[in-house]
C-alpha cells in the first residue's frame, strides 16, 4: 500500500506548524516552569520566571512569537518507503516554501534572523531561509515531521568534546555548564548525545531536545538503564551548580536532562551538549495522505496562574535626564523601570559603527550615544497597531569587543541585554562608571508593550540588526554589572550554590 502526500498539503503543515510554535509554549515545557516557580526560593529567579511565564501566556493569547529570536528552522523528516510524491519540487524546495510563508505572514510576521555567506558579507534572506533538513527513509507509509524553531542564543552555547572511554561524562557536563554563562536563557533542557561520531553525536544531541519533558516521572519511577540514571544525576547535580533562571542564581537552571546514545568506536567517546532555551519550540506531526496536519492549540487554562507585576518599590529611572551620579547609586540586583528614549545596536550595528570610527567618519546622523542607553535586541516587525513586535535582548557578551569602544570614545554611559559581561567588559564599566543591565531573555512581548514608539535612525539595509530608538514605559530591568563593577551574574550562581549545598537536593 502507498500513500500519496500532496505538494500544498505538505507545504501548509509545515508553515502552519512554525506558526504555531512561534506562540505555543509545549505544554509540558510550560507545566514543569511552572513547578519551577512555585519551588523557586531566589527572588531574582523567580520574578525573571514570572516574566517568562506571563510573556508564554501573552503570546499564546496573543499569537504573537514568544521570543524576538523566532530561530533557524530545523526540521526531522522520517519518510516511509511506500509514500509518493505529488509534487514536481524537491523536498528541500517545499520545506523552504513553507519556511518563507511562515516567516513572511502579514498578521504574524516572525523574524528573519539567517544570513547568507555566512563566513562574508552575512547578508540576511529576509524570509529566515532555507531550513537545516535531516532525513530519514524507514518503513511505511506516511511522513513523520518533527520541526524546531532554534534560537541563536541557546545554539551558540553547544558543546562537544572526543573524551576518552575512561572519562567521566558527569564531571564533563558539570565542568561544562558553568563556562556556558547565560546567554542560553536558563531555565532550559540539556540535549546530550553520546557515541557514534562526532556529526552523529551533536544529531543525537539536537534529537533529544525534541523529546518531552518528563523527569519527574522518571524521578518517580527510578531509572531501568544507565543513560536514565545519568539523566537523574545531571539533573540534581547541574541544578546544584546554583546559576539559576537567567543567570542570577537559583535552584532552577534545567527543567529536564535529555540524554541519546549511539554505538560509538572502541576508542572513543563523543560527548556533545546542546542546550534549549525558555523559548523552547518544537512539535511533532503526521502526514497520512489524508490532508494538511490538524494542530490542537492547548488551553489557556493548563497555563500556570502566574501573573507578572514589577515590584512596587522598584525605582523608576527617567532616561532622557538620568546622570552619572544617579547610576552611582543603583545596587546590584536592583529592580528599575526605564521610561524615556534609548537606542539600540547588536553585532552588525556595532561592527559597521567601529569601522566608521577607524576611517575618522562621522556616525550617521540623528545617532549620538552621550549620556545614553543603547538596548542590545534586534526586534520583530510590527504589526496592526503595535510600536514594534516582540524585543527582548539578545546575549550582551557578544558586543563585549566593543564595549570600551562605545564607553570611551561615543560616551555611553548604559548598556542593556541579557546575560552575563566579559571580565573585559566589566573593566570597562567600572573605569567609566557606566553600568549593564539585564531584561529577562524569553519575555520579548511582554518586553515590547512598554515600547511606546519606535523608529529606524540608521543603517536600515541591516534589517532587523538596523539602529532603531524607542521610546519606552516602565521598562523592566535588573542592575546586573553596577558602576563599582559588581556582577550579579557571578555572586547570584555563587550564593546560591552555596546554599544549595547546605539543603536537600530539590526534587520535582
Amino acid at each position: 500500500m502507498s500513500t500519496s502526500i500532496k505538494q500544498d498539503d505538505f507545504i501548509a503543515s509545515i508553515a502552519d506548524a512554525l506558526q504555531f510554535i512561534s506562540y505555543y509554549h509545549p505544554l509540558d515545557y510550560i507545566q514543569a516552569l511552572g513547578e519551577a516557580y512555585q519551588r523557586e526560593q531566589s527572588p531574582a529567579a523567580r520574578d525573571a520566571i514570572a516574566q517568562i511565564l506571563t510573556n508564554s501566556r501573552m503570546c499564546a493569547e496573543g499569537h504573537r512569537p514568544i521570543c524576538q529570536d523566532t530561530g533557524i528552522v530545523v526540521v526531522f523528516l522520517k519518510i516511509g518507503m511506500n509514500v509518493r510524491w505529488q509534487t514536481d519540487l524537491s523536498i528541500e524546495t517545499m520545506v523552504n516554501e513553507a519556511v518563507h510563508r511562515a516567516y513572511m505572514h502579514p498578521d504574524n510576521k516572525l523574524r528573519a534572523s539567517v544570513v547568507a555567506d555566512p563566513a562574508g558579507a552575512r547578508k540576511n534572506t529576509r524570509d529566515n531561509t532555507p531550513a537545516v533538513i535531516h532525513y530519514e527513509v524507514v518503513p511505511g507509509d506516511t511522513v513523520e515531521v518533527t520541526l524546531a524553531a532554534k534560537g541563536g542564543g541557546s545554539e551558540n552555547k553547544a558543546k562537544f568534546v572526543m573524551l576518552n572511554p575512561s572519562d567521566s561524562i558527569v564531571d564533563w557536563v558539570l565542568k561544562t555548564v558553568p563556562t556556558m554563562g547565560a546567554g542560553w536563557c536558563p531555565p532550559g533542557i540539556l540535549g546530550i548525545g553520546i557515541g557514534g561520531t562526532a556529526e552523529k553525536a551533536m544529531l543525537l544531541a539536537k534529537e533529544a531536545l525534541m523529546e518531552p519533558v518528563d523527569i519527574h516521572e522518571l524521578q518517580a519511577r527510578g531509572s531501568r538503564n544507565r543513560i536514565e540514571e545519568l539523566r537523574l544525576e545531571l539533573y540534581d547535580k547541574v541544578n546544584a551548580l546554583g546559576i539559576g533562571a537567567q543567570g542570577l542564581g537559583g535552584l532552577t537552571t534545567v527543567l529536564d536532562i535529555k540524554i541519546r546514545d549511539y554505538p560509538t568506536h572502541a576508542a572513543s567517546l563523543p560527548v556533545a551538549m546542546i542546550p534549549n532555551c525558555a523559548a523552547t519550540r518544537h512539535v511533532h506531526f503526521t502526514l497520512d495522505g489524508s490532508g494538511p496536519a490538524v494542530l490542537t492549540p492547548p488551553s489557556l487554562e493548563d497555563w500556570p496562574k502566574v501573573d507578572w507585576h514589577p515590584a512596587a518599590d522598584a525605582r523608576r529611572v527617567n532616561l532622557d535626564s538620568v546622570t552619572p551620579a544617579e547610576l552611582a547609586t543603583w545596587q546590584p540586583g536592583e529592580t528599575l523601570l526605564l521610561s524615556g528614549k534609548l537606542l539600540t545596536g547588536r553585532d552588525a550595528a556595532h561592527k559597521r559603527i567601529a569601522t566608521l570610527l577607524d576611517q575618522g567618519q562621522p556616525l550617521p546622523e540623528g545617532v549620538d550615544f552621550h549620556n545614553r542607553f543603547i538596548y542590545y535586541v534586534g526586534p520583530v516587525d510590527a504589526v496592526k497597531d503595535e510600536a514594534v513586535g516582540p524585543a527582548g535582548p539578545t546575549t550582551a557578551t557578544r558586543m563585549d569587543k566593543f564595549t570600551d569602544m562605545m564607553l570611551d570614545k561615543l560616551g555611553l554611559i548604559g548598556m542593556i541585554g541579557k546575560a552575563e559581561r566579559g571580565p573585559g567588559a566589566i573593566d570597562s564599566i567600572r573605569r567609566h562608571q557606566a553600568v549593564y543591565l539585564m531584561a529577562v531573555g524569553g519575555a520579548a512581548y511582554l518586553v515590547s508593550k512598554a515600547i511606546k514608539s519606535a523608529r529606524v535612525v540608521a543603517f536600515a539595509d541591516l534589517g532587523m540588526e538596523a539602529i532603531y530608538e524607542f521610546d519606552v514605559k516602565d521598562m523592566p530591568v535588573t542592575v546586573a554589572v553596577d558602576s563599582r563593577g559588581t556582577s550579579v551574574h557571578q555572586t547570584g550562581p555563587a550564593e546560591w550554590q552555596a546554599k544549595i549545598g547546605k539543603i536537600p537536593v530539590v526534587k520535582g
